[in-house]
């Protein structure tokens, strides 16, 4: 049945809505990259800071939302001096100790 008569039948009252709901192959939803339960918020920044944000992700592989929870909990840390560094960073602070760029 096509979407749009479904939704008449809905409106109308019809009784196969049940069945069409039962009838449904079960939807794939994505598997979550986390045990932890989320939270989702919506945060506004500028263009050019976003796209910074982008970039730094892009560099590391990851994902801009996992970047930017990564900053968040690196500052929460620095705020009650519990702080978890991850190890590519603490290589990547010694190699650019070990080998400055020339200025």
């Amino acid at each position: 049945m096509h979407r749009n008569d479904a939704t008449k039948q809905f409106h109308d009252g019809g009784e196969r809505i049940a069945e069409l709901i039962d009838e449904s192959p079960a939807a794939e939803l994505p598997t979550p990259d986390s045990d932890v339960p989320m939270v989702s918020r919506s945060v506004r920044l500028p263009l050019d800071t976003y796209e910074r944000v982008r970039a730094a992700a892009d560099a590391r592989g990851i994902g801009v939302t996992t970047l930017m929870r990564q900053w968040i909990e690196a500052g929460l840390a620095d705020l009650d001096d519990s702080a978890t560094v991850s190890l590519a960073d603490v290589r990547r602070a010694l190699a650019s100790l070990a080998h400055p760029t020339a200025a």
